[in-house]
């Protein structure tokens, strides 16, 4: 089995405390924790952090920047072959792992594996229940098609590929649909573990402008990465059930809004702007998809 590292990122979110304590009861126990806290991270849940961590391996870093900067910054702190995503609203049952990490670590196995995500509770917020409608909508139409669509936040993946990829900068909230579409067309392959679960909070969302400014935040994005990668076309013509909550139609008229502001936005940032290096795709050997004894054709079923 190789070593890995579960990274949590952070900002000032309690519920690190409930991931944390969901990772000390692993029955696969990771090698280490690696907390990566955001500029906003409070000093004071940190240090409660470390005093929680009991038997855990438990390395806290700050970076600057949000969530996203630190996630990123993070990965060029990973000395383990494996690195599995914990996001700090999430907690996860005492097999998450195991089951999480053993297509990893099948001969010929894939390059990267992801589950899905579960409430807690029965939604009390009607943004708390368009969220559990719309994650499951996600794992049960999106997934299924391509492994692309998997949120970063429950993934596990081989630390080598993670690192030679890296993030683009240019796409942050939808980072994880732009790394795992370039994984697939570089060779790569994933895998969708449907047991390997983690049980998602969202029991403090009920500001509906926030609410709307992350969907934004994140269509903007989605949309970025499609034109980027060249899944535009194939996106939009595709037919899935729609959401089944009055929410679904505030993200109908904000959709074409974001798209046209990606489309400007990709004018002035690619494809003839090159990216910055993210702080993630560290100097490092380049491992080719060919060369790698997990690459091959691109994995579009569970």
């Amino acid at each position: 089995m190789g070593t890995v590292c579960v990274e949590v990122a952070v900002g000032d979110d309690p519920r690190l405390l409930v991931a944390l304590d969901s990772l000390v009861g692993q029955t696969r126990r990771p090698d280490r924790v690696l907390i990566a806290a955001s500029e906003s991270t409070p000093e004071s849940l940190l240090a409660e952090a470390r005093l929680r961590s009991g038997p855990l391996e438990l390395s806290v870093e700050r970076y600057p920047g949000g969530l996203v900067d630190a996630r990123a910054a993070s990965i060029r702190s990973v000395r383990e072959e494996l690195t599995a995503f914990l996001d700090s609203d999430e907690s996860a049952p005492p097999d998450w792992l195991d089951r999480l990490l053993r297509p990893l670590e099948r001969p010929g196995g894939p390059a990267f594996s992801g589950g899905p995500t579960r409430p807690g509770r029965p939604p009390a917020h009607p943004i708390e229940r368009y969220y559990t409608l719309l994650e499951r909508s996600i794992y049960a139409n999106l997934v299924p098609s391509s492994v692309a669509y998997l949120p970063l936040q429950n993934t596990a993946w081989r630390t080598e590929v993670l690192r030679t990829l890296g993030f683009d900068p240019r796409i942050p909230y939808a980072e994880d649909h732009d790394l795992e579409t370039r994984a697939l067309a570089a060779g790569f392959t994933g895998e969708f573990v449907p047991d390997a679960y983690v049980v998602h909070d969202k029991s403090r969302e009920t500001s509906y402008l926030r609410w709307a400014r992350k969907r934004y935040r994140y269509l903007l994005a989605m949309a970025m990465s499609l034109i980027k990668n060249g899944g535009l076309r194939s996106r939009l013509e595709e037919r899935r059930p729609p959401v089944d909550h009055p929410l679904r139609y505030v993200e109908m008229a904000l959709k074409p809004v974001a798209l046209l502001h990606a489309f400007v936005r990709w004018r002035r940032y690619g494809p003839g702007a090159r990216a910055q290096p993210s702080a993630a795709a560290v100097p490092g050997p380049v491992v080719a998809p060919g060369d790698h004894p997990n690459a091959g054709g691109p994995s579009r079923k569970p």
